[in-house]
């Protein structure tokens, strides 16, 4: 048996109209779902990426505290103007990422109520320093010095900032102490494994949410500070720094730096710290040339 369509025209025509308003439709909805996605997150002054852009230079400090640094005394508003004005003898071919290192876990020389030789920083202060940050378009790194805590634990902790596009990380392994130790008897210590599973989560972080590069930083004044140096590898999404903390004169100073960026892996961006109170008390402060005569040149110039 052979079928034969007996259509009328104008139900081509009606198919066509419906056919029309779905693509249409369908259109239209893919245009609005454009529109409202988000544009990825970018870092204070631009972009996605940190380096060779930028170079980061700032201070470290605490609210209210003279002893951990220059950005916890006075104006805080006053200090961010005294950054970028400074800040731009060290910048030379790069553009100025200005940074606030908040001392996020402060390390005591006496046990705390729960024993661990720290106390953590309120919520109110970080999200204070983080609308400063913004205001002046600098990215804040919260330092941990964790006492007898477990540092990944302290990082995990911070976890709500952290997936914020311009918040990082400092870690101190000098105050990282375990079993008996207590901090200032004795340097802390850490591992390249411990730095690595730090970073690691911290690049699932980044992927998790879009966010731009993120910097993991690691403070050391002493060779012997940093073990398995190694087994900390790149990853995606993070960049890492170790800055020299090393007080004493000029010439201490580089020959320390020169000391532990032989030792440093290249993936590693190098910073280097200054202290406005304790490098005066041996000699001059390193002018801006000395500090960008060294070699490699730092990416990450810190005072304190």
């Amino acid at each position: 048996m052979q079928y034969r369509w007996n259509v009328q025209p104008r139900f081509f025509v009606i198919l066509g109209v419906l056919a029309s308003l779905v693509l249409g439709t369908w259109g239209i909805t893919a245009l609005a779902v454009e529109l409202a996605s988000p544009r990825p997150a970018e870092l204070p002054r631009g972009g996605r990426t940190i380096f060779p852009d930028y170079r980061l230079y700032g201070y470290s400090g605490y609210p209210g505290s003279t002893a951990l640094g220059r950005l916890g005394t006075g104006d805080i508003d006053e200090r961010m103007t005294e950054i970028e004005s400074t800040g731009a003898d060290y910048t030379r071919d790069r553009q100025l990422l200005p940074i606030m290192e908040l001392i996020a876990v402060t390390v005591h020389s006496t046990p705390q109520a729960d024993g661990l030789y720290r106390t953590r920083t309120s919520d109110d202060v970080i999200e204070s320093w983080l609308t400063t940050a913004r205001e002046h378009k600098a990215m804040l790194l919260l330092n941990i010095q964790p006492g007898r805590a477990a540092m990944f634990d302290e990082v995990k902790a911070l976890e709500k900032w952290l997936v914020e596009p311009d918040v990082g990380l400092a870690l101190d392994p000098e105050w990282a102490v375990s079993g008996d130790e207590i901090p200032g008897r004795v340097f802390g210590h850490t591992t390249g494994q411990e730095l690595d599973a730090i970073a690691a989560w911290t690049a699932a972080l980044v992927a998790e949410h879009h966010l731009p590069e993120k910097v993991v930083l690691y403070h050391q004044l002493h060779e012997n500070i940093v073990t398995d140096e190694d087994a900390l590898v790149p990853h995606d999404g993070v960049v890492l720094i170790k800055s020299v903390d090393g007080i004493g004169t000029p010439e201490a100073k580089t020959g320390l730096y020169n000391r532990i960026s032989a030792r440093t892996p290249e993936h590693v961006h190098l910073g280097f710290k200054l202290f406005f109170e304790e490098d005066a008390r041996h000699g001059p402060l390193m002018t801006p040339d000395q500090v960008m005569a060294l070699e490699p040149q730092p990416e990450y110039v810190l005072w304190e």
